[in-house]
C-alpha cells in the first residue's frame, strides 16, 4: 500500500466497543409523551440537535430543555438522564475486539475515536472498562467536530503524533472511514473481528 509502517491504531467506539440501541431509550421516553418511538427516534437521535449535543455546542440541561420542548415531554432532567443513557450493552462481539485492542496496546500506540455526548461518556466511563486499554481517547464533544468532519481526524493525529499513512482506523459507519481515508488514513469498515483481524494483517499490523 505504501512504504510507511504502521504506528498507531484508531478504534471507534459505538458498535465496534461497546453495542448500543437508541429504540430502548426511544420505547421508554414514549410512555412520557403522546409521541410513538418511531417519532422519537426520528425527532432527535441523529438529528441536528444531537450533532450540537455531541460537538459540545450545548449544554446537558440545554439538550433536555429542547428535547423535553419537542416531545412536550412530562419528565424532569434527573428522571431523563438515566433513560438516555441505558442504551449501552456488551456482546461477544465487543469483548473479542477488547481482546484484540489489549493485545495491540503492548506494540502501539492506541487511539480510541468517538462521535459522543458528555451523558453517555460520563456513564459509559462509569460502567465499561472499555477504556483503560486505549493511550487517547477523542471525543467529539470535546473537540467540537464530529466524524466525518476532517478536524476531528486532524486533531488525532496530532495527539498521537503520527502520519496518516502511519494509522490504521477502523469504524463501522462507510462514510466516516471514507472521510479518514480522504486525509490518507489506512482506514477499514468494520463488520466483525475476522474481518478486522485480516485488515489488520493486510496493512502488516502484528497482533499474535
Amino acid at each position: 500500500m505504501n512504504n510507511h509502517s504502521v504506528k498507531a491504531i484508531i478504534f471507534d467506539l459505538g458498535n465496534v466497543l461497546i453495542d448500543f440501541d437508541h429504540t430502548i431509550a426511544a420505547k421508554k421516553i414514549s410512555q412520557f409523551t403522546d409521541k410513538s418511538p418511531e417519532e422519537i427516534f426520528n425527532l432527535f437521535f441523529d438529528s441536528e440537535l444531537t450533532g450540537l449535543f455531541e460537538e459540545g455546542k450545548i449544554s446537558p440541561q440545554d439538550f433536555f430543555l429542547k428535547i423535553k420542548e419537542m416531545l412536550n415531554l412530562k419528565l424532569d432532567y434527573a428522571a431523563f438522564v438515566p433513560i438516555w443513557n441505558e442504551i449501552f450493552f456488551l456482546s461477544e462481539k465487543n469483548r473479542e475486539v477488547y481482546n484484540l485492542a489489549q493485545a495491540l496496546s503492548n506494540r502501539y500506540r492506541l487511539a480510541l475515536l468517538s462521535n459522543i455526548n458528555i451523558l453517555h461518556f460520563d456513564y459509559l466511563k462509569k460502567n465499561f472498562p472499555v477504556f483503560r486499554v486505549f493511550h487517547h481517547i477523542i471525543t467529539s464533544y470535546e473537540v467540537g467536530s464530529r466524524k466525518p468532519h476532517p478536524l476531528i481526524y486532524q486533531k488525532t493525529l496530532a495527539v498521537l503524533e503520527v502520519l496518516p499513512q502511519e494509522v490504521f482506523y477502523t469504524d463501522d459507519r462507510p462514510e466516516l472511514t471514507q472521510s479518514a481515508r480522504n486525509l490518507g488514513i489506512r482506514s477499514f469498515v468494520f463488520q466483525n473481528i475476522e474481518q478486522l483481524k485480516r485488515d489488520l494483517l493486510d496493512a502488516n499490523v502484528e497482533f499474535n
